[in-house]
């Protein structure tokens, strides 16, 4: 059921997933440097005081290329490729072998938990497989921001960061990040199967014209209802971890740390 075919191995989950890790950080990468930088913005300082380096996401990536040009906007490319290559390959293998192990098929009564369970492990394997390179990437992306360089690449910021703070930074936010992991990657991949399976049956139910079961614009009304549902279940997951650091902004600084790189989440 759901991602796999029957010629489908785990090698060639794995494989797909590595290949869609690595192109997606073209994107990937910029966007977080914007994020990381804007999130960043007023650190530290308080009220009116507080330094607006960046008036918007735009304005940052646009700041960033003309006084780094494109080597700027691509700060800390080689880390997040290192890091979503075999996570998103993990991400893909551990979901199917959970399927596989539990035995998910579309008659089984327990589907949707066996699903959620797939999912959610497949989120941690993924984080836990590539935590430490997530802290150096978030570290070359932060650096230099209002200040000169820190770190002169990926090794050096390892050695660094290892040297000062010993091994835990380098696990430093990831219980926060697996509890946010599991139920958001739990109820997205079950809400792609499950629909993923109900198209199927609709295509295996077609009439004998050839005409499909369900017309176009109900699939895809379909989709998109999916698609928000997705977007709730992610919202729920992550809020009461937004409840918890919303209060330790709040504790230091203004209400404009909470929103600071909120349109690229």
């Amino acid at each position: 059921t759901g991602l796999s075919g029957p010629e489908d191995s785990p090698r060639n989950h794995f494989l797909a997933g590595s290949t869609a890790g690595a192109i997606q950080c073209i994107v990937c990468c910029p966007i977080e440097l914007v994020k990381t930088r804007m999130q960043l913005q007023g650190t530290g300082e308080k009220g009116r005081s507080r330094t607006r380096t960046y008036r918007n996401s735009l304005d940052c990536l646009r700041k960033i290329y003309r006084k780094e040009g494109v080597r700027g906007i691509n700060r800390g490319l080689v880390c997040t490729l290192i890091r979503e290559t075999p996570a998103f390959g993990l991400y893909f293998l551990t979901y199917d072998g959970v399927t596989r192990a539990l035995g998910c098929e579309p008659e089984d009564p327990h589907l949707i938990p066996k699903l959620l369970v797939a999912g959610g492990m497949s989120g941690i394997a993924s984080w836990l497989s590539t935590y430490p390179f997530d802290v150096v990437k978030s570290r070359l992306q932060a650096d230099g921001f209002g200040s000169q360089a820190r770190y002169r690449g990926i090794a050096d910021c390892f050695a660094q960061s290892y040297r000062e703070e010993g091994f835990r930074v380098f696990k430093r936010g990831l219980v926060s990040t697996l509890l946010r992991a599991f139920p958001v990657n739990a109820a997205t991949f079950a809400t792609v199967t499950l629909f993923l399976d109900y198209m199927r049956a609709g295509e295996k139910d077609e009439d004998l014209d050839g005409n499909a079961r369900l017309p176009t614009a109900v699939t895809t009304a379909t989709a998109t209802h999916v698609s928000y549902l997705v977007q709730v279940f992610q919202e729920m997951a992550g809020q009461a971890l937004v409840l918890v650091t919303a209060r330790q902004l709040f504790a230091k600084d203004t209400v404009g740390s909470l929103t600071n790189g909120g349109t690229l989440v």
